[in-house]
Formats: C-alpha cells, sequence, structure tokens
C-alpha cells in the first residue's frame, strides 16, 4: 500500500463510503504514517486481530 492508497481509503471511511477497512502488519508502515498526519486522526479507531491485522473504523467524535 503507498501513500495516495491509504488516504483515499482514509478518506472514505471518514466519509462513510466505507464502514471498515482491514490492514495487515505489513501495510501498518505505510498507512499509518498517512493516518498520523491527518487532522482528523483521533477520530480514527484501530482494533487488533489475530496475525497483526488491524480493522480500522472512523467515529463521530474524536477520542480522547
Amino acid at each position: 500500500m503507498n501513500a495516495d492508497e491509504a488516504k483515499e481509503v482514509l478518506d472514505k471511511l471518514a466519509n462513510r463510503e466505507m464502514e471498515e477497512f482491514r490492514i495487515t502488519k505489513e501495510e501498518i508502515l505505510a498507512f499509518g504514517e498517512v493516518l498520523v498526519n491527518r487532522d482528523d486522526f483521533k477520530h480514527f479507531r484501530g482494533n487488533a486481530q489475530h496475525n497483526g491485522v488491524i480493522i480500522y473504523t472512523y467515529l463521530e467524535e474524536a477520542r480522547s
């Protein structure tokens, strides 16, 4: 996954075009780099699963 793909996925989550997105441990570095630079960073929640999979969702209210 490159930065453009990560931005597209994050935009779709924020715009509610996508409910959730799963990434693997191999994709986390590229995805996370784009995620932490977003203004709405605290609206995203990552839920860790088995084998390094993380499911990201978008929250209405920012987490604390």
